[in-house]
């Protein structure tokens, strides 16, 4: 199986607007994302494994958002989602493509 690359208007690449987003985007959505994001290196054993979805991934079919995954098993050290790779639940087969963002705050749209 092929490396999944990053989408061309994933909202973790510093280059995208969020607003460009296709399919629909919500910045209230966009926000609620939190509940994605682990404390750093703080296990949530027992409990669900909450996932950032690609936003081109189909209803039902959802898969984990790139820049999602790149920024939980880096810098936000989320153990859940490595336990998950180590059990090959989830891939960490992936390309990045740009500069990203370093926290989900930064993927948010600016305040008018």
């Amino acid at each position: 199986m092929a490396k999944r690359r990053q989408c061309a208007k994933c909202p973790w690449k510093v280059s995208t607007d969020p607003y460009d987003i296709p399919n629909g985007y919500c910045p209230d959505k966009h926000r609620n994302l939190t509940n994605t994001i682990a404390p750093p290196g703080e296990p949530r054993f027992g409990g669900e494994l909450r996932i950032m979805a690609c936003h081109e991934s189909a209803v039902g079919k959802e898969v984990p958002c790139v820049g999602w995954l790149d920024n939980q098993l880096g810098v936000g050290n989320n153990l859940t989602l490595r336990f998950a790779v180590f059990q090959e639940r989830i891939s960490a087969d992936y390309e990045l493509d740009g500069e990203q963002h370093g926290s989900l705050e930064e993927t948010f749209p600016e305040e008018d």
